[in-house]
């Protein structure tokens, strides 16, 4: 009986899916799970290598976002349980660790380990607290970046967390993650109005606790990761426009209608401070960059949503 369905959204990830695939096949027995890629529109040979190494390959005409893609992965196998797997991660070992967890069936997700190419622990991403309207607006007015110890960023990434303990968290990293199908019905699909990516992983697992379902991190599953392969390939101006699109489109979902208001402002803020101290390493493209931005806080922040089709606000 298959047990395990592995779901791995692609774009452009000819150099990093081989590996991962070649990873799934030295550790998993094929009798007891299934591989479905599900490629958004690549224009490489991602789709190519992926076939060659037996996944079953969904591609699709167009890119249609990370959280579509998943609901589509998910949608397209019959396991019991779902493991999303970046495709610049390697499985190192400890997956039976993970379904074990799901004999409770208030379990409804279970992170594992991620390792760096440098082979360090990536404490800060692989597991973090839900964000606060605090969080974002630490992050958005680079108060992080200046001071990076403070307390809400420390208490946000984890940072008080033993990584070679087993733990109830909020977030694990969507790059290494397993839950149930049972739990995925139950709190709806990924939100595919996040688009192309970022905030869908966080909205998912704010929804299962909210349904009343536990999330855990386990230090016995293991993966290697590279990190942000798709993230690197996108334009400047769509990078800040999605990754601050996304970021108010959670807010506005999850926060009072104040602490909106004030992440929102945060925002127009911080896309003044970000334009100023680009300037000199982009030119007046920054001045291009973040004025779109901050007019998207701004519409935000007034009440004024355009809707591009795809589910980001502009």
């Amino acid at each position: 009986m298959v047990c395990v369905a592995i779901v791995i959204v692609t774009w452009n990830s000819e150099a990093e899916i081989g590996g991962c695939l070649d990873s799934i096949d030295s550790l998993i027995d094929p009798r007891v799970r299934e591989v479905v890629v599900v490629d958004n529109a690549s224009s490489d040979s991602t789709v190519k290598v992926a076939g060659e190494h037996g996944a079953t390959v969904l591609p699709n005409r167009e890119n249609r976002g990370f959280a579509a893609a998943v609901n589509q992965g998910v949608r397209n196998s019959a396991a019991p349980l779902i493991l999303l797997l970046n495709p610049d991660a390697h499985i190192l070992g400890g997956l039976d660790a993970m379904s074990a967890h799901f004999r409770d069936p208030k379990v409804g997700a279970v992170g594992g380990q991620l390792i760096g190419s440098d082979g360090k622990i990536q404490r800060g991403f692989m597991v973090r607290r839900f964000p606060t309207a605090a969080t974002l607006v630490f992050e958005v007015l680079g108060l992080n970046r200046i001071w990076p110890g403070n307390p809400v960023n420390w208490h946000y990434r984890c940072l008080d967390n033993d990584p070679m303990l087993e733990a109830q968290v909020d977030q694990p990293a969507g790059a290494f993650v397993m839950f149930s199908r049972a739990a995925w019905q139950d709190v709806g699909e990924f939100d595919e109005r996040f688009w192309p990516l970022w905030f869908e992983d966080v909205d998912f697992f704010a929804r299962l606790k909210k349904a009343g379902f536990t999330t855990l991190y386990t230090p016995l599953a293991r993966a290697k990761h590279a990190g942000s392969h798709s993230i690197a390939k996108l334009k400047l101006e769509n990078r800040e426009t999605y990754w601050y699109g996304n970021l108010l489109e959670y807010a506005a979902k999850h926060y009072s209608p104040a602490a909106f208001r004030t992440v929102c402002a945060a925002v127009a803020v911080g896309a003044g401070f970000r334009a100023c101290a680009r300037v000199p390493h982009i030119g007046l493209k920054a001045i291009a960059v973040y004025s779109k931005v901050l007019s998207l806080s701004v519409s935000r922040l007034l009440g004024l949503r355009k809707d591009d089709g795809k589910g980001l606000s502009v």
